[in-house]
């Protein structure tokens, strides 16, 4: 009897934990989302950004080396990988301003989950880069973009892109925390565009360097993009290299592999800024 009664209340204990654990988080969220209606021109910035890079390369840049056909079927899921990447700044200038601001350090005084400020930051970030992959949807539709596979497909190249906005969340989060100040931003940020552009998104791996071409398609970006580019139905122009057939298995493992790095990784560099 003792030890059902032992069972029980541990039963109780966890559930009480986890929700207390969700309510935190979800508090968390919401101060996050509540950004957006104190910061709505850093918010539309963050949207019309990827959209300017969209109408520069797919109207005044344009050319597309070694793509055959209609460009901009090329492009638009380029781009679309591309952002997922790009949104990693945001993501480590609103971690770094809360640390100048001191407002981490209040919130781990508090009694509530340690881990609930990370979450709440995450979850925001996907609300707001799902949005902004919406957007960038309507705008490749709107200039003449189209998806020739199914629904289903289209639902997959929109996971693939999330999961690969999700790991790049927590390595914007650690090194957010690592360089600890916004005007280090800057120098990390750097780091974000040789991933941008030494990829597939704009051009073909076949137009390049074999050197250059090889390590542009195990590029985790690369792989996001040819694989959404088939499940989009739009031409891929990729090689034959293991790495450009196999895109979709790619998309899945890169992103868990940045995940299992840094997400641990971040939590305990978290854990650790008060000591």
């Amino acid at each position: 009897m003792s030890a059902t009664i032992h069972e029980v209340s541990t039963a109780l204990g966890t559930r009480s934990r986890l929700g207390w654990a969700a309510a935190d988080s979800w508090t968390m969220t919401r101060r996050e989302l509540a950004h957006w209606a104190r910061q709505p021109v850093q918010v539309v910035v963050g949207l019309v950004f990827p959209v300017m890079l969209l109408l520069m390369f797919g109207y005044l840049i344009g050319g597309g080396q070694g793509v055959d056909g209609d460009f901009k079927a090329y492009l638009v899921p380029g781009m679309l990988a591309m952002t997922m990447v790009f949104g990693l700044e945001s993501t480590m200038l609103a971690v770094t301003q809360d640390l100048g601001k001191g407002v981490i350090d209040r919130f781990r005084s508090m009694p509530m989950t340690s881990g609930a400020v990370l979450v709440g930051r995450s979850v925001a970030d996907m609300l707001q880069s799902a949005v902004g992959l919406a957007v960038m949807l309507a705008v490749g539709y709107a200039i003449g973009w189209r998806w020739h596979e199914g629904f289903g497909s289209f639902l997959g190249a929109v996971g693939l892109l999330l999961l690969l906005r999700f790991a790049m969340l927590w390595v914007g989060i650690f090194l957010a925390m690592v360089a600890g100040k916004p005007e280090l931003v800057q120098a990390v940020q750097i780091l974000v565009w040789p991933v941008g552009f030494l990829s597939n998104a704009l051009a073909s791996p076949a137009s390049m360097p074999s050197w250059l071409g090889a390590i542009v398609e195990w590029n985790p970006l690369s792989a996001t993009a040819t694989a959404v580019r088939g499940l989009f139905g739009n031409p891929d122009a990729g090689g034959d290299s293991w790495a450009a057939t196999h895109a979709e298995l790619l998309a899945v493992a890169w992103p868990v592999v940045l995940v299992a790095v840094f997400f641990p990784l971040a939590v305990r560099r978290f854990r650790d800024l008060s000591r």
